[in-house]
């Protein structure tokens, strides 16, 4: 009888290989369409976020207008861990146009949307696009280029992501200011149309074998329903709690009870049901591997939180607009580009990727504790010098943990590390922005008379007050803002402690590296039998010369034996 991980690992070995390695003219092409569709994708993500405030103002929803956001993470959460095994079986290539297309749909519904609610509707349906785009671009690049030449074509996604964070957010606070916040929408939309032609057109076909129906059930459907229960019925209460919800009331402690035996439900599913799971639990059990996991979660905390948090920052305790919020974040992207491109250089020449984490997390720390100093007169130059050291750092960590994953795991797994890589960087940031929400309103009760109490619910927007009010209500938003970061700051120090289990091992998988041994063992064999040759040879003739000496007589004995031979035999009779 077959046990459940020997079922996964025959599931896993009877899966289509995908790989598809491609010429450098086609690399280039296939690139640029994925990193055309990146830069659509986190402008999308990113660029929210600095018209936030005017959005929840249009649709008069200040005190709601945070679940903008998190609606597209928890979605985005929900479904990263899906797109491995689905492209596993179905194909990258139609998985992740039909990705794009749905980013194209959910933008255009965005730019109409009536109201608050459908508003948050349309951003979850991009969430999940965003998921599919993120999760298939990695996907992708690992079956049409090998992991020792991956970082020399790291550029191409460096300028995509990093392209989409600089500009997403300059394009939202223009449009917001000189027409309106649903132009930034309508001009993604046919952008991301032209990508997915693009990817149509060039990207290579890998479509699995076999029939339609065997491949249906491989789905991991069990775990696909616990998650998406587990993961909804966590994060919620998490991002309302408090809030939106009393952390006491009915509805919370039945989401979170709920939520909770869903994800132990999910857990013994990944374990013992499911022939090809979501989340192979095996994975967790290799150090290395199980670290870096971590740290995509404890990171993105940080890195997601930052995005929404700075912005506000500049705009409701510096009072500086919207344009120029977005111009800060660029300080962070286009650095986090530029080395996010040298470390993969650096990793495909040296075959190295452990000193760059170490060096991408440190320099990350002392961003992020530096950031902790901000005040409501620190310098606009020193702002951009403190949030540049932590794009650095975030530039030598993004890609450059992927390839150590996958350096750490198997073949087979390659699309199942990609996504649940994401998934956990994606909850991570989730679950950051709930607590980073959290305590921005338990710091804005704190810090405000009784009188303004009730703004501590409008954290996304400044309302118009008095002169005196007004500083008084910045001061308060600086003091909570700061509390944010402190809170934030630890997460990267832990992750910096992680780095302690990671094992540089180079660039090479690890059945790869074991057939590299076998035929290292053999190359030795072989030379050690070549070496032995020559003694096995004059062992041999030697013995040869000692067996035929022994058979020649000497001459007495061969006269003898020649008279008698010639000696006629008498008869008696």
């Amino acid at each position: 009888m077959l046990t459940a991980a020997n079922r996964q690992r025959a599931a896993e070995l009877g899966l289509h290989d995908q790989t598809n390695l491609l010429g450098k003219k086609q690399l280039v092409i296939v690139f640029s369409s994925l990193a055309s569709a990146l830069f659509i994708c986190y402008a999308d993500q990113n660029g929210i976020g600095t018209i936030l405030p005017t959005v929840g103002r249009d649709f008069t929803a200040t005190d709601t207008i945070s679940w903008a956001g998190t609606s597209s993470l928890i979605s985005n959460t929900v479904t990263q861990v899906m797109y491995a095994r689905i492209s596993d079986i179905y194909g990258r290539k139609p998985v992740f146009l039909c990705s794009v297309g749905m980013l194209v749909l959910a933008d255009i519904l965005c730019g109409v949307a009536p109201d608050a609610p459908s508003f948050y509707f349309f951003r979850a349906l991009g969430g999940i696009a965003g998921a599919g785009i993120n999760s298939l671009t990695m996907m992708i690049i690992s079956d049409i280029v090998t992991l020792e030449e991956r970082g020399k074509w790291q550029g191409f996604l460096g300028a995509g992501i990093g392209g989409g964070n600089a500009v997403g957010p300059l394009l939202s606070a223009a449009f917001a200011l000189h027409q309106t916040w649903r132009a930034f929408f309508w001009f993604l939309a046919p952008c991301g149309a032209i990508a997915g032609v693009i990817g149509w057109l060039y990207l290579p076909s890998t479509m699995p074998k076999g029939n339609a129906r065997q491949q249906f059930q491989l789905i991991d459907w069990g775990g696909i329903m616990t998650a998406t229960v587990a993961i909804v019925l966590i994060l919620i209460p998490l991002s309302g709690g408090g809030s939106y919800f009393e952390w006491s009331s009915p509805l919370v402690i039945s989401m979170l009870s709920v939520g909770g035996l869903s994800l132990l439900a999910f857990l013994f599913v990944e374990w013992k049901v499911a022939r090809l799971p979501m989340m192979p639990l095996g994975m967790y059990t290799n150090p290395p591997v199980a670290a870096i996991l971590a740290q995509n979660f404890f990171f993105g905390m940080v890195y997601y939180s930052n995005l929404y948090y700075i912005p506000l920052y500049i705009q409701n305790v510096r009072g500086w607009d919207a344009t120029i919020s977005a111009a800060f974040l660029i300080v962070i992207n286009v650095p986090q580009s530029i080395v996010s491109t040298l470390s993969g250089i650096f990793i495909s020449r040296y075959k190295r990727y452990g000193v760059v984490i170490w060096t991408g997390f440190t320099i990350w720390a002392v961003g992020a504790g530096l950031i902790c100093s901000f005040t409501r007169t620190t310098h606009a130059a020193a702002v951009a010098v403190m949030l540049s050291i932590s794009g650095i750092g975030a530039g030598c960590v993004f890609q450059p943990v992927l390839i150590a994953l996958q350096a750490h795991c198997s073949k087979a797994q390659r699309a199942a590390v990609v996504s649940n890589r994401n998934f956990l960087r994606s909850s991570g940031g989730a679950v950051g922005l709930s607590i980073s929400a959290q305590v921005l309103q338990s710091s804005l009760r704190n810090h405000l008379s009784p009188q303004l109490a009730s703004v501590a619910h409008n954290t996304y927007a400044l309302p118009t007050l008095s002169p005196a009010d007004e500083d008084y209500m910045r001061t308060a938003y600086m003091a909570a803002i700061r509390t944010v970061f402190i809170v934030l700051a630890p997460m990267i120090g832990l992750c910096l402690g992680l780095c302690l289990f990671i094992k540089d091992r180079g660039l090479q998988r690890p059945e790869e590296r074991e057939q590299a041994r076998i035929v290292e063992a053999a190359a030795a064999a072989e030379k050690v039998q070549e070496t032995h040759k020559p003694q096995q040879q004059e062992q041999q003739q030697s013995v040869e010369k000692d067996r035929t000496e022994s058979t020649v007589p000497v001459d007495g004995e061969d006269k003898a034996r020649d008279t008698r031979a010639e000696k006629p035999m008498r008869v008696k009779r």
